[in-house]
Protein backbone atom coordinates (compact mmCIF):
# COMPACT_ATOMS: atom_id res chain seq x y z
CA UNK A 1 0.00 0.00 0.00
CA UNK A 2 1.21 3.51 -0.76
CA UNK A 3 -0.22 6.97 -0.29
CA UNK A 4 -3.65 7.37 -1.82
CA UNK A 5 -5.05 10.05 -4.07
CA UNK A 6 -6.66 11.62 -1.02
CA UNK A 7 -3.32 12.21 0.69
CA UNK A 8 -0.57 10.53 2.74
CA UNK A 9 -1.08 7.34 4.71
CA UNK A 10 -2.63 7.87 8.17
CA UNK A 11 -1.92 5.59 11.14
CA UNK A 12 -2.54 5.85 14.89
CA UNK A 13 0.10 5.38 17.58
CA UNK A 14 -0.86 4.49 21.16
CA UNK A 15 2.23 5.58 23.09
CA UNK A 16 2.23 4.69 26.79
CA UNK A 17 4.82 6.10 29.18
CA UNK A 18 5.38 5.65 32.88
CA UNK A 19 3.72 8.98 33.72
CA UNK A 20 1.34 9.55 30.81
CA UNK A 21 -0.07 8.07 27.64
CA UNK A 22 -0.95 9.60 24.30
CA UNK A 23 -2.75 8.76 21.11
CA UNK A 24 -1.06 10.31 18.07
CA UNK A 25 -1.99 10.30 14.41
CA UNK A 26 0.87 10.11 11.96
CA UNK A 27 0.77 11.04 8.30
CA UNK A 28 3.47 9.51 6.12
CA UNK A 29 4.17 10.07 2.44
CA UNK A 30 7.07 10.83 0.09
CA UNK A 31 9.18 13.37 1.99
CA UNK A 32 6.40 13.75 4.55
CA UNK A 33 6.21 12.72 8.19
CA UNK A 34 3.82 14.55 10.50
CA UNK A 35 2.40 13.86 13.95
CA UNK A 36 -0.60 15.24 15.77
CA UNK A 37 -1.53 14.47 19.35
CA UNK A 38 -5.25 13.76 19.70
CA UNK A 39 -5.36 12.61 23.33
CA UNK A 40 -3.20 12.66 26.42
CA UNK A 41 -4.00 10.95 29.72
CA UNK A 42 -2.23 10.40 33.05
CA UNK A 43 -0.54 7.19 34.14
CA UNK A 44 1.18 6.15 37.33
CA UNK A 45 1.38 3.56 40.08
CA UNK A 46 -1.61 2.57 42.16
CA UNK A 47 -0.96 1.38 45.72
CA UNK A 48 -3.00 -1.73 46.53
CA UNK A 49 -2.79 -3.92 49.64
CA UNK A 50 -0.28 -6.26 47.98
CA UNK A 51 1.93 -3.56 46.46
CA UNK A 52 2.31 -1.10 43.57
CA UNK A 53 0.37 -1.86 40.39
CA UNK A 54 -0.52 -0.29 37.06
CA UNK A 55 -4.14 0.46 36.18
CA UNK A 56 -4.12 -1.05 32.70
CA UNK A 57 -7.90 -1.13 32.49
CA UNK A 58 -7.92 2.65 32.83
CA UNK A 59 -5.16 2.86 30.20
CA UNK A 60 -7.23 0.70 27.84
CA UNK A 61 -10.31 2.87 28.30
CA UNK A 62 -8.23 6.01 27.72
CA UNK A 63 -6.64 4.49 24.62
CA UNK A 64 -10.06 3.67 23.16
CA UNK A 65 -11.30 7.19 23.87
CA UNK A 66 -8.16 8.58 22.24
CA UNK A 67 -8.61 6.40 19.18
CA UNK A 68 -12.20 7.61 18.94
CA UNK A 69 -10.94 11.21 18.92
CA UNK A 70 -8.28 10.26 16.38
CA UNK A 71 -10.82 8.67 14.04
CA UNK A 72 -13.10 11.69 14.32
CA UNK A 73 -10.21 13.95 13.29
CA UNK A 74 -8.78 11.59 10.63
CA UNK A 75 -11.29 9.06 9.23
CA UNK A 76 -8.65 7.35 7.02
CA UNK A 77 -6.65 5.64 9.81
CA UNK A 78 -5.24 2.47 8.24
CA UNK A 79 -3.53 0.84 11.23
CA UNK A 80 -2.94 1.07 14.99
CA UNK A 81 0.38 0.45 16.78
CA UNK A 82 1.07 0.24 20.52
CA UNK A 83 4.28 0.87 22.47
CA UNK A 84 5.02 1.19 26.18
CA UNK A 85 7.69 0.75 28.84
CA UNK A 86 9.25 -2.68 29.26
CA UNK A 87 9.39 -5.62 31.73
CA UNK A 88 5.96 -5.35 33.41
CA UNK A 89 3.27 -7.91 32.56
CA UNK A 90 -0.15 -9.30 33.33
CA UNK A 91 -0.89 -12.97 34.01
CA UNK A 92 -3.99 -14.42 32.36
CA UNK A 93 -6.03 -17.55 32.66
CA UNK A 94 -7.94 -17.99 29.48
CA UNK A 95 -9.02 -14.50 28.51
CA UNK A 96 -9.22 -13.21 32.09
CA UNK A 97 -6.49 -11.08 33.67
CA UNK A 98 -5.74 -12.46 37.15
CA UNK A 99 -4.66 -9.10 38.55
CA UNK A 100 -3.37 -5.74 37.43
CA UNK A 101 0.34 -5.83 36.51
CA UNK A 102 2.78 -5.06 39.29
CA UNK A 103 4.80 -1.86 38.91
CA UNK A 104 8.53 -2.32 38.35
CA UNK A 105 9.25 -0.13 41.38
CA UNK A 106 7.44 -2.52 43.71
CA UNK A 107 9.62 -3.89 46.49
CA UNK A 108 8.83 -7.55 45.74
CA UNK A 109 11.60 -7.71 43.15
CA UNK A 110 14.34 -8.27 45.76
CA UNK A 111 13.03 -11.73 46.61
CA UNK A 112 12.88 -12.59 42.92
CA UNK A 113 16.54 -11.70 42.41
CA UNK A 114 17.59 -14.07 45.18
CA UNK A 115 15.44 -16.88 43.80
CA UNK A 116 16.79 -16.53 40.25
CA UNK A 117 20.45 -16.22 41.20
CA UNK A 118 20.14 -19.27 43.44
CA UNK A 119 19.36 -21.27 40.29
CA UNK A 120 21.44 -19.46 37.63
CA UNK A 121 24.19 -17.01 38.52
CA UNK A 122 24.32 -13.60 36.88
CA UNK A 123 27.29 -14.43 34.58
CA UNK A 124 25.35 -17.41 33.25
CA UNK A 125 22.25 -15.30 32.74
CA UNK A 126 24.21 -12.61 30.90
CA UNK A 127 25.72 -15.14 28.51
CA UNK A 128 22.22 -16.28 27.57
CA UNK A 129 20.07 -13.16 27.64
CA UNK A 130 22.63 -10.34 27.40
CA UNK A 131 20.77 -8.15 29.89
CA UNK A 132 22.28 -5.84 32.45
CA UNK A 133 21.30 -6.50 36.04
CA UNK A 134 18.13 -4.65 36.89
CA UNK A 135 16.17 -6.04 39.84
CA UNK A 136 12.86 -5.53 38.06
CA UNK A 137 13.60 -7.50 34.87
CA UNK A 138 10.66 -9.76 34.10
CA UNK A 139 12.46 -12.98 35.04
CA UNK A 140 13.01 -11.65 38.56
CA UNK A 141 9.41 -10.45 38.83
CA UNK A 142 8.10 -13.86 37.76
CA UNK A 143 10.30 -15.54 40.35
CA UNK A 144 8.71 -13.29 42.99
CA UNK A 145 5.15 -14.28 42.02
CA UNK A 146 2.90 -16.18 44.39
CA UNK A 147 3.34 -19.84 43.28
CA UNK A 148 -0.42 -20.33 43.56
CA UNK A 149 -0.95 -17.60 40.97
CA UNK A 150 1.64 -19.09 38.62
CA UNK A 151 -0.06 -22.47 38.97
CA UNK A 152 -3.34 -21.18 37.51
CA UNK A 153 -1.96 -18.71 34.96
CA UNK A 154 -1.61 -19.87 31.37
CA UNK A 155 -0.27 -16.72 29.65
CA UNK A 156 1.96 -13.75 30.38
CA UNK A 157 1.45 -10.60 28.34
CA UNK A 158 3.72 -7.57 28.55
CA UNK A 159 1.87 -4.26 28.78
CA UNK A 160 1.71 -3.35 25.04
CA UNK A 161 0.89 -6.96 24.19
CA UNK A 162 -1.88 -6.87 26.80
CA UNK A 163 -3.48 -3.83 25.14
CA UNK A 164 -3.10 -5.47 21.73
CA UNK A 165 -4.91 -8.53 23.12
CA UNK A 166 -7.72 -6.38 24.49
CA UNK A 167 -8.08 -4.79 21.05
CA UNK A 168 -7.76 -7.90 18.88
CA UNK A 169 -8.10 -11.02 21.04
CA UNK A 170 -4.63 -12.19 19.88
CA UNK A 171 -2.07 -13.19 22.52
CA UNK A 172 1.45 -12.55 21.23
CA UNK A 173 4.77 -11.18 22.42
CA UNK A 174 6.59 -8.59 20.31
CA UNK A 175 10.32 -9.28 20.15
CA UNK A 176 11.84 -5.92 21.13
CA UNK A 177 9.89 -5.88 24.38
CA UNK A 178 10.28 -9.63 24.92
CA UNK A 179 14.04 -9.07 24.81
CA UNK A 180 13.79 -7.19 28.13
CA UNK A 181 12.27 -10.14 30.00
CA UNK A 182 15.52 -12.05 30.47
CA UNK A 183 13.87 -15.12 28.95
CA UNK A 184 14.74 -14.50 25.29
CA UNK A 185 17.89 -16.00 23.78
CA UNK A 186 20.14 -13.04 22.96
CA UNK A 187 21.48 -14.72 19.81
CA UNK A 188 18.36 -16.30 18.29
CA UNK A 189 15.72 -13.88 19.66
CA UNK A 190 13.54 -16.89 20.46
CA UNK A 191 12.32 -17.95 23.89
CA UNK A 192 15.10 -19.74 25.79
CA UNK A 193 13.02 -22.68 26.99
CA UNK A 194 15.93 -24.42 28.70
CA UNK A 195 16.56 -21.28 30.75
CA UNK A 196 12.87 -21.02 31.59
CA UNK A 197 13.00 -24.60 32.84
CA UNK A 198 16.19 -23.97 34.83
CA UNK A 199 14.46 -21.06 36.58
CA UNK A 200 11.48 -23.24 37.46
CA UNK A 201 9.04 -21.12 35.48
CA UNK A 202 6.14 -22.57 33.45
CA UNK A 203 6.87 -22.39 29.71
CA UNK A 204 3.12 -22.27 28.98
CA UNK A 205 3.17 -18.61 30.03
CA UNK A 206 5.14 -17.59 26.94
CA UNK A 207 3.06 -16.53 23.92
CA UNK A 208 4.14 -16.79 20.31
CA UNK A 209 6.60 -14.14 19.13
CA UNK A 210 6.02 -11.49 16.47
CA UNK A 211 8.36 -8.89 15.00
CA UNK A 212 7.89 -5.19 14.22
CA UNK A 213 5.78 -4.90 11.10
CA UNK A 214 3.84 -8.13 11.65
CA UNK A 215 0.06 -7.93 11.76
CA UNK A 216 -1.23 -8.91 15.23
CA UNK A 217 -4.90 -8.98 14.29
CA UNK A 218 -7.95 -6.89 13.41
CA UNK A 219 -10.02 -4.91 15.86
CA UNK A 220 -12.64 -6.78 17.84
CA UNK A 221 -16.21 -5.69 17.02
CA UNK A 222 -16.55 -4.08 20.47
CA UNK A 223 -13.36 -2.06 19.92
CA UNK A 224 -14.43 -0.99 16.45
CA UNK A 225 -17.75 0.18 17.87
CA UNK A 226 -16.09 2.06 20.75
CA UNK A 227 -13.59 3.84 18.52
CA UNK A 228 -15.45 4.30 15.26
CA UNK A 229 -12.58 2.62 13.41
CA UNK A 230 -13.38 0.02 10.78
CA UNK A 231 -13.42 -3.57 12.06
CA UNK A 232 -10.91 -4.37 9.31
CA UNK A 233 -8.34 -1.99 10.84
CA UNK A 234 -5.24 -4.00 11.78
CA UNK A 235 -3.20 -3.65 14.94
CA UNK A 236 0.37 -3.79 13.67
CA UNK A 237 3.31 -4.86 15.82
CA UNK A 238 5.82 -2.01 16.16
CA UNK A 239 8.95 -1.71 18.27
CA UNK A 240 6.64 -2.07 21.25
CA UNK A 241 9.39 -1.33 23.74
CA UNK A 242 9.26 2.46 23.59
CA UNK A 243 13.05 2.71 23.44
CA UNK A 244 13.15 0.46 20.37
CA UNK A 245 10.73 2.81 18.63
CA UNK A 246 12.67 5.88 19.80
CA UNK A 247 16.00 4.55 18.57
CA UNK A 248 14.48 3.68 15.19
CA UNK A 249 13.42 7.34 14.79
CA UNK A 250 16.74 8.78 15.98
CA UNK A 251 18.32 10.50 12.95
CA UNK A 252 21.74 8.88 13.36
CA UNK A 253 24.18 8.34 10.54
CA UNK A 254 25.32 4.79 9.92
CA UNK A 255 28.42 5.34 12.07
CA UNK A 256 29.49 7.71 14.81
CA UNK A 257 26.21 8.22 16.62
CA UNK A 258 25.26 7.43 20.20
CA UNK A 259 21.74 7.88 21.50
CA UNK A 260 20.09 8.96 24.72
CA UNK A 261 16.37 8.29 24.85
CA UNK A 262 15.55 10.55 27.75
CA UNK A 263 12.33 10.57 29.74
CA UNK A 264 11.63 8.97 33.09
CA UNK A 265 14.68 6.83 32.27
CA UNK A 266 17.75 7.74 30.28
CA UNK A 267 18.64 4.90 27.90
CA UNK A 268 22.19 5.55 26.73
CA UNK A 269 24.05 3.54 24.14
CA UNK A 270 24.88 2.66 20.56
CA UNK A 271 23.27 0.47 17.94
CA UNK A 272 25.13 -2.69 16.96
CA UNK A 273 24.59 -5.46 14.45
CA UNK A 274 25.26 -8.14 17.08
CA UNK A 275 25.17 -8.34 20.88
CA UNK A 276 28.26 -7.51 22.94
CA UNK A 277 28.63 -10.28 25.54
CA UNK A 278 32.13 -9.71 26.87
CA UNK A 279 33.05 -9.93 30.54
CA UNK A 280 33.77 -6.20 30.40
CA UNK A 281 30.26 -5.44 29.11
CA UNK A 282 28.73 -7.57 31.86
CA UNK A 283 30.86 -5.96 34.58
CA UNK A 284 29.93 -2.50 33.28
CA UNK A 285 26.27 -3.56 33.49
CA UNK A 286 25.49 -2.86 29.84
CA UNK A 287 22.50 -4.50 28.24
CA UNK A 288 21.77 -5.99 24.81
CA UNK A 289 18.13 -5.39 23.93
CA UNK A 290 16.38 -6.16 20.68
CA UNK A 291 15.94 -3.43 18.12
CA UNK A 292 13.87 -3.20 14.96
CA UNK A 293 15.05 -5.46 12.12
CA UNK A 294 17.11 -7.60 14.47
CA UNK A 295 19.55 -4.89 15.47
CA UNK A 296 20.86 -4.66 19.02
CA UNK A 297 20.47 -1.73 21.36
CA UNK A 298 23.67 -1.90 23.40
CA UNK A 299 22.95 0.47 26.25
CA UNK A 300 22.97 1.32 29.91
CA UNK A 301 19.94 2.44 31.93
CA UNK A 302 20.48 5.73 33.75
CA UNK A 303 17.86 6.92 36.23
CA UNK A 304 16.75 9.80 33.97
CA UNK A 305 14.38 12.69 34.60
CA UNK A 306 12.62 10.62 37.26
CA UNK A 307 15.10 12.27 39.65
CA UNK A 308 13.84 15.75 38.79
CA UNK A 309 10.14 14.91 38.44
CA UNK A 310 10.06 13.05 41.77
CA UNK A 311 11.88 15.99 43.40
CA UNK A 312 9.26 18.39 42.07
CA UNK A 313 6.45 16.07 43.23
CA UNK A 314 7.94 16.18 46.72
CA UNK A 315 8.05 19.96 46.75
CA UNK A 316 4.50 20.24 45.42
CA UNK A 317 3.05 18.07 48.19
CA UNK A 318 2.97 21.22 50.31
CA UNK A 319 0.42 22.67 47.88
CA UNK A 320 2.85 24.85 45.94
CA UNK A 321 3.07 24.61 42.15
CA UNK A 322 6.58 24.49 40.71
CA UNK A 323 7.18 26.25 37.38
CA UNK A 324 9.67 23.92 35.65
CA UNK A 325 10.86 26.47 33.12
CA UNK A 326 11.57 29.00 35.85
CA UNK A 327 13.25 26.39 38.04
CA UNK A 328 15.60 25.36 35.23
CA UNK A 329 16.42 29.00 34.45
CA UNK A 330 17.32 29.54 38.09
CA UNK A 331 19.36 26.31 38.05
CA UNK A 332 21.25 27.54 34.99
CA UNK A 333 22.08 30.75 36.80
CA UNK A 334 23.64 28.98 39.80
CA UNK A 335 27.27 30.09 39.97
CA UNK A 336 30.26 27.91 40.73
CA UNK A 337 30.44 24.16 41.00
CA UNK A 338 27.73 22.02 42.53
CA UNK A 339 28.14 18.56 43.99
CA UNK A 340 27.48 15.54 41.79
CA UNK A 341 25.90 12.30 43.00
CA UNK A 342 25.67 8.83 41.46
CA UNK A 343 22.46 8.99 39.43
CA UNK A 344 22.46 5.18 39.15
CA UNK A 345 22.37 4.50 42.88
CA UNK A 346 19.48 2.21 43.87
CA UNK A 347 18.69 4.62 46.71
CA UNK A 348 16.83 6.75 44.16
CA UNK A 349 14.70 3.96 42.66
CA UNK A 350 11.56 4.08 44.81
CA UNK A 351 8.98 6.87 44.94
CA UNK A 352 9.23 9.23 47.90
CA UNK A 353 11.15 12.22 49.21
CA UNK A 354 13.82 12.55 46.52
CA UNK A 355 15.44 15.80 47.79
CA UNK A 356 15.98 14.20 51.20
CA UNK A 357 17.56 11.10 49.67
CA UNK A 358 19.86 13.15 47.44
CA UNK A 359 20.88 15.31 50.40
CA UNK A 360 21.56 12.23 52.51
CA UNK A 361 23.68 10.67 49.74
CA UNK A 362 25.75 13.83 49.36
CA UNK A 363 26.24 14.23 53.13
CA UNK A 364 27.26 10.58 53.48
CA UNK A 365 29.91 11.11 50.80
CA UNK A 366 31.25 14.31 52.35
CA UNK A 367 29.82 16.55 49.62
CA UNK A 368 27.99 19.87 50.07
CA UNK A 369 24.21 19.68 50.21
CA UNK A 370 22.29 22.12 47.97
CA UNK A 371 21.03 25.11 49.93
CA UNK A 372 18.15 26.04 47.60
CA UNK A 373 15.77 24.49 45.15
CA UNK A 374 17.73 25.99 42.26
CA UNK A 375 20.92 24.38 43.55
CA UNK A 376 19.15 21.03 43.99
CA UNK A 377 17.85 21.17 40.41
CA UNK A 378 21.32 22.08 39.13
CA UNK A 379 22.81 19.23 41.16
CA UNK A 380 20.37 16.79 39.52
CA UNK A 381 21.06 18.09 36.01
CA UNK A 382 24.83 17.95 36.50
CA UNK A 383 24.62 14.43 37.92
CA UNK A 384 22.54 13.27 34.95
CA UNK A 385 24.91 14.95 32.49
CA UNK A 386 27.90 13.18 34.08
CA UNK A 387 26.06 9.83 34.04
CA UNK A 388 25.06 10.33 30.40
CA UNK A 389 28.58 11.34 29.31
CA UNK A 390 30.17 8.43 31.17
CA UNK A 391 27.69 5.94 29.67
CA UNK A 392 28.36 7.21 26.13
CA UNK A 393 32.12 6.87 26.63
CA UNK A 394 31.68 3.38 28.07
CA UNK A 395 29.35 2.29 25.25
CA UNK A 396 31.95 3.40 22.74
CA UNK A 397 34.78 1.62 24.54
CA UNK A 398 32.91 -1.64 25.07
CA UNK A 399 31.44 -1.85 21.56
CA UNK A 400 34.52 -0.65 19.72
CA UNK A 401 32.42 1.95 17.90
CA UNK A 402 33.79 5.48 17.77
CA UNK A 403 31.27 8.15 18.76
CA UNK A 404 31.41 11.69 17.41
CA UNK A 405 27.81 12.82 18.04
CA UNK A 406 25.23 12.23 20.76
CA UNK A 407 21.54 12.21 19.78
CA UNK A 408 19.26 13.06 22.71
CA UNK A 409 15.58 12.38 22.00
CA UNK A 410 12.34 12.36 23.97
CA UNK A 411 11.13 14.82 26.57
CA UNK A 412 14.67 15.43 27.80
CA UNK A 413 15.51 17.07 24.47
CA UNK A 414 13.40 20.06 25.58
CA UNK A 415 15.61 20.56 28.65
CA UNK A 416 18.16 22.98 27.25
CA UNK A 417 20.28 22.97 30.41
CA UNK A 418 20.54 19.16 30.38
CA UNK A 419 21.41 19.09 26.67
CA UNK A 420 24.11 21.73 27.01
CA UNK A 421 25.65 20.23 30.13
CA UNK A 422 25.68 16.77 28.53
CA UNK A 423 27.55 18.23 25.56
CA UNK A 424 29.96 19.98 27.91
CA UNK A 425 30.57 16.91 30.07
CA UNK A 426 30.98 14.57 27.09
CA UNK A 427 33.00 16.97 24.97
CA UNK A 428 30.78 16.07 22.01
CA UNK A 429 27.97 17.82 20.15
CA UNK A 430 24.48 16.89 21.30
CA UNK A 431 21.74 16.84 18.66
CA UNK A 432 18.49 17.31 20.58
CA UNK A 433 15.30 15.93 19.07
CA UNK A 434 12.95 14.82 17.87
CA UNK A 435 10.91 15.15 21.03
CA UNK A 436 8.37 12.60 19.80
CA UNK A 437 10.89 9.99 18.68
CA UNK A 438 8.94 7.12 20.24
CA UNK A 439 5.68 7.93 18.48
CA UNK A 440 7.54 8.61 15.24
CA UNK A 441 9.20 5.19 15.39
CA UNK A 442 5.82 3.60 16.08
CA UNK A 443 4.29 5.36 13.08
CA UNK A 444 7.20 4.57 10.75
CA UNK A 445 7.04 0.82 11.36
CA UNK A 446 3.33 0.82 10.60
CA UNK A 447 3.83 2.92 7.49
CA UNK A 448 6.61 0.65 6.25
CA UNK A 449 4.44 -2.42 6.79
CA UNK A 450 1.78 -0.78 4.62
CA UNK A 451 4.26 0.12 1.86
CA UNK A 452 4.34 3.88 2.40
CA UNK A 453 8.09 4.22 3.10
CA UNK A 454 11.43 2.79 2.11
CA UNK A 455 12.47 -0.55 3.58
CA UNK A 456 15.79 0.21 5.27
CA UNK A 457 16.20 1.74 8.71
CA UNK A 458 18.56 4.27 7.15
CA UNK A 459 15.81 5.47 4.78
CA UNK A 460 13.42 5.86 7.72
CA UNK A 461 16.00 7.86 9.68
CA UNK A 462 16.68 10.00 6.65
CA UNK A 463 12.96 10.83 6.49
CA UNK A 464 13.08 11.83 10.17
CA UNK A 465 16.15 14.00 9.58
CA UNK A 466 14.48 15.79 6.65
CA UNK A 467 11.15 16.44 8.35
CA UNK A 468 11.72 16.93 12.10
CA UNK A 469 13.19 19.85 14.04
CA UNK A 470 16.43 19.27 15.94
CA UNK A 471 18.85 21.57 17.74
CA UNK A 472 22.60 21.09 18.09
CA UNK A 473 24.47 21.97 21.31
CA UNK A 474 28.22 22.34 20.85
CA UNK A 475 30.46 21.50 23.83
CA UNK A 476 31.99 24.40 25.69
CA UNK A 477 35.62 23.93 26.74
CA UNK A 478 36.81 23.54 30.31
CA UNK A 479 33.61 22.10 31.77
CA UNK A 480 34.34 18.38 31.86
Amino acid sequence: MTTSASGPLAVAAVDLGATSGRVMVGHVGPGELRLRQLARFPNGPVALPDGLHWDTQALFRAALAGLRDAQAWEPRIASVGIDSWAVDYALLRGDRMLSEPFHYRDARCDAGVEAVHARVGFPGLYARNGLQFLPFNTAYQLAAEDPAVLDVADRMLLVPDLLAFLMTGAKVAERTNASTTGLLDVATREWDLSLVEALGLPARLLPGLVSPGDRIGHLLPSVAEATGLAATTPVTAVGSHDTASAVLATPMRETGGAYISCGTWGLVGVETEAPVLTDAAREANFTNEGGVDGRTRFLHNVMGLWLLSETIRTWERSGETIDLERLLAEADAVGGDVAVFDANDDAFMAPGDMPARISSWLAAHGLPVPASRAEMARCIIESLAVAFADAVAEASRLSGQAVDTIHLTGGGSLNTLLCQRTADRAGLPVVAGPVEATALGNVLVQARALGATGESIESLRDLVARTQNVRTYEPRGGTR
